[in-house]
């Protein structure tokens, strides 16, 4: 019982990994530590302020089969656990048989299926029956249960943190396709309506070819004009419909049952996150937390191949009842019990036991190097999507600027040729520039949005804004 208290192999500690105090792309950041407890999620889509999407992905959580799959591999280590921790304790069984047979005269005993033995010097009829209770206990001497109990519950850590993924992973993909989508539905907006100003533009252009006020190069530009937004409206439209497939799989249905009407415009969300980004941010990716959780499963698992070579102690007990008659077995004649312990060790396996702790220690020094890989990935994943947004930002600054200025001119254009100063074929042309400058703004806007949406992700699902934010 003493001896039930020790636990051979090395005791846990997190790998040490060294870590930046800031992030290289504008965020300050302090260090960061996995934890288990931290991977959970967060309504993070809520910052986008758009219920269809709220909808698409509370169905996704319910429907997705990929987050149904791992859920049941979260139930599958829960079992594993309770496994383990089944070892810790006796095992209690009770048993009732009879037996009833004929034995030669040369017989001198029987067995019975009990493999108790009973007396007969004649042929004749014999019989026996019997009422038992058995128990049986191996005590955990040197930790191996123990250890095997500790790694269970650090893989189904892991497991928590793999399901966790899986649910961001899905909730991203339902915020990327969605917003993807309302980029593209203003897209098809706006090259059909340059689609209108161009086919305007290239009669105009014919009707002049024919008067000889324009050159059939001028013909053949204009033709390629519309040729080429026509083009640019096919691109869209089937980008838009591929998004609404990937969207009703997200969701858990089959493309044909799902509809999302197109919208003409769409006013993108940007949440941006606070100049000082927590330590808590990468606690939560869930990643991060699933490889060092299963580093410490392997951990545990060197301490579950050393214990292998210590001997083994089994503690075995049996009581009750064995007569020839069901009539009266529960009387003081027919009681039986036995007790005793057995220790057993093996001298000789060929290196087998020594094989076997070889390879628990270079999986642990396998799953140390894809922990401390898998959170400098982490930290790639962040600085690529704060460099990003920061590019996008300025983009979309710059774009904007240019639409307000294509605004300015759109409208001179107008006002002169009520003039009589300037054609109508110049005020299509600027309009069309107006166009295209609202679609770069537009598409900008719609990759940003997307882009906070890789970062959201990056960062494990959220963030908590400072008050004065």
């Amino acid at each position: 019982m003493a001896l039930s208290g020790c636990m051979v192999g090395p005791d846990y500690h997190k790998p040490a990994i060294e870590l930046p105090m800031t992030f290289k792309e504008g965020s300050q950041w302090q260090r960061a530590e996995a934890n288990p407890q931290g991977a959970l999620d967060s309504q993070w889509w809520l910052a986008y302020q758009d219920p269809v999407l709220n909808d698409l992905i509370a169905r996704s959580a319910k429907a997705n089969q990929s987050i149904i799959a791992a859920e049941a591999a979260y139930r599958l280590a829960q079992a594993q656990v309770a496994s383990s921790r089944a070892g810790l304790w006796p095992t209690v069984g009770v048993g009732l048989s009879g037996t009833r047979g004929v034995g030669g005269s040369s017989s001198s005993s029987s067995t019975t299926t009990t493999g108790v033995s009973s007396s007969g010097g004649s042929a004749g009829v014999s019989q026996s029956v019997s009422a038992t209770l058995s128990a049986s206990w191996e005590p955990d001497l040197w930790g191996l249960v123990r250890r095997g109990i500790e790694s269970s519950q650090a893989s189904l850590q892991s497991s928590d943190a793999l399901l966790a993924g899986v649910r961001l992973s899905i909730d991203a993909s339902v915020a990327t396709n969605y917003l993807g989508l309302r980029q593209l539905d203003m897209d098809v907006d706006l090259l059909q309506k340059q689609q209108t100003i161009n086919q305007q533009l290239l009669e105009m252009i014919q009707a002049q070819t024919v008067q000889g006020t324009a050159t059939n190069d001028q013909l053949l530009v204009a033709q390629d004009q519309l040729a080429t937004v026509i083009a640019d409206l096919q691109t869209s439209q089937r980008s838009r419909e591929q998004a609404e497939h990937a969207l009703a799989v997200l969701v858990g249905v089959a493309p044909a049952q799902f509809n999302l009407p197109a919208v003409d415009s769409y006013n993108f969300v940007l949440p941006m996150p606070p100049r000082t980004l927590p330590s808590s941010l990468l606690q939560r990716r869930p990643d991060v937390v699933s490889a060092e959780r299963v580093a410490a499963a392997a951990n545990a698992k060197i301490g579950v191949a050393e214990a292998a070579f210590f001997p083994t102690l089994d503690l075995t007990a049996e009581a009750g009842y064995r007569g020839t008659a069901l009539g009266g077995l529960f009387s003081v004649p027919n009681r039986i019990w036995t007790l005793g312990p057995a220790l057993a060790e093996t001298i000789f396996d060929g290196g087998a036991r020594e094989a076997a702790k070889q390879q628990a220690q270079a999986s642990y020094d396998q799953d140390v190097a894809n922990y401390r890989g898998t959170v400098l990935s982490a930290l790639q994943n962040v600085e690529d999507n704060l460099s990003a947004i920061n590019h996008l930002h300025t983009q979309a600054q710059a774009f904007e600027q240019m639409y307000q200025r294509n605004q300015q001119l759109f409208g001179s254009q107008e006002a002169q040729q009520r003039a009589g100063i300037v054609s109508q074929q110049a005020v299509l042309t600027q309009q069309l520039v107006l166009l295209q400058a609202e679609q770069n703004w537009r598409d900008t806007q719609g990759l940003l949005s997307q882009g906070s949406v890789a970062l959201f992700q990056s960062l494990g699902g959220g963030w908590q804004m400072p008050a004065d934010h």
